[in-house]
């Protein structure tokens, strides 16, 4: 199955569960592939229920088989996301938080290149702009500077929204990257080609409700397009 269209596919398993009596081996299947026990006790749970309330209670086999091919259904967008291969693209915002409930969410100042590629679907162009900006000293503090400052689309990055976090250390930054913008006074931010107008207000505004937060907080505060600072970074 393609990585494109993985979330979309049925599992060959689940068509197995479609079987009277031995379609829980399906749900073992499963449960051992994906690395959930619980499904590999639903699945011994049909067979058995099949075979000793089936030949007691001859009624009974129609909703035993019922419950064993609904809930294999029930468990197929769970198993996809257990067993995602390597640079599946993630489709929606709602797979990527399940995929975070599973796998854990991905710090994106500290990650390696690969899960940048492989784990969040990014290509290497982002991959490489994001490691080279990391290098020099930028830590991302918001999922708009991916879009703002690196370029990636805002769509794709609101399908991999939830799988990102971002951490880092405030003290390590303080003198490095855009964070001079909250240090630096008028004179210095001419001095690094920001123009009289616009370091005027970036010093009027920081003095006035306090320190920015991220590239993304100065132009929604200043109203100063980043191109005009994006070499502090």
């Amino acid at each position: 199955m393609s990585k494109l269209n993985w979330f979309e596919q049925i599992p060959s398993w689940i068509w197995v569960s479609l079987i009277p009596v031995f379609g829980g081996v399906a749900h073992i299947y499963a449960g051992w592939k994906g690395k959930k026990n619980i499904w590999i006790l639903w699945g011994s749970c049909f067979i058995l229920g099949s075979i000793v309330l089936g030949s007691l209670f001859p009624q009974l086999s129609f909703l035993i088989w019922t419950g064993q091919v609904t809930t294999a259904f029930v468990f197929r967008k769970e198993f996809l996301i257990a067993t995602a291969p390597k640079g599946v693209l993630i489709p929606s915002a709602k797979i990527a938080l399940l995929m975070a409930e599973k796998k854990g969410q991905i710090d994106i100042n500290q990650c390696t290149k690969d899960e940048m590629v492989y784990d969040l679907g990014l290509s290497i162009i982002y991959a490489n702009d994001i490691e080279l900006l990391r290098n020099e000293g930028y830590i991302f503090t918001d999922i708009d500077e991916l879009s703002e400052v690196v370029g990636i689309p805002e769509s794709v990055l609101r399908r991999i929204e939830p799988l990102i976090v971002f951490r880092y250390d405030v003290n390590k930054e303080m003198e490095v990257s855009w964070r001079r913008l909250n240090s630096f006074s008028v004179e210095q931010l001419v001095a690094h080609d920001i123009q009289q107008l616009h370091a005027e207000k970036i010093v009027a505004e920081r003095s006035n409700r306090g320190t920015y937060q991220s590239l993304i907080d100065v132009r929604k505060r200043t109203g100063i397009p980043i191109d005009v600072y994006r070499h502090l970074v």
